[in-house]
């Protein structure tokens, strides 16, 4: 137990890990499922491990690039919760701010035809950003 413990805590120095990734980390390592249980159970309670801050500091890391629910999915998939998730989102800032912000470097200029519209609402919509954020940040962009 010692050795998991001690390999769990060289893992979460280097960055934070939610419970899910990490627990997957240290399986081949441990003994028993009971045994890992119990490591991240003692991490969590000395607040080394958190789902939550996890899911704030991925959420203001990748804000920039990507929308609220792309955001989402790769939490889920990380293994996050939804309340945890719910309550990082808000870090992330307006969305349509942040989707201007992303059309303007990619795009910058108004789309000249329909298929130029559509390949940058695409674009908008691969990265995550709702339609209402899309519409919203485009809105007068095309006149």
């Amino acid at each position: 137990m010692p050795e998991l413990r001690v390999r769990a805590l060289q893992l979460l120095t280097r960055r934070d890990y939610c419970r899910a990734e990490l627990l997957a980390k240290l399986a081949p390592h441990a003994d028993s499922a009971d045994e890992l249980e119990s490591v991240l159970d003692t991490l969590q309670s000395e607040r080394l491990l958190s789902d939550q801050r996890y899911a704030t500091q991925r959420v203001v890391a990748r804000a920039g690039r990507y929308g609220n629910a792309r955001l989402k999915q790769e939490l889920r998939q990380k293994g996050v919760g939804d309340d945890d998730i719910a309550s990082a989102l808000p870090e992330a800032g307006n969305e349509t701010e942040r989707c201007r912000a992303i059309w303007g470097k990619k795009f910058g200029r108004p789309p000249e035809s329909a298929e130029e519209r559509a390949k940058q609402i695409r674009f908008l919509q691969y990265r995550g950003f709702s339609g209402d954020a899309i519409r919203r940040a485009m809105q007068g962009v095309d006149e």
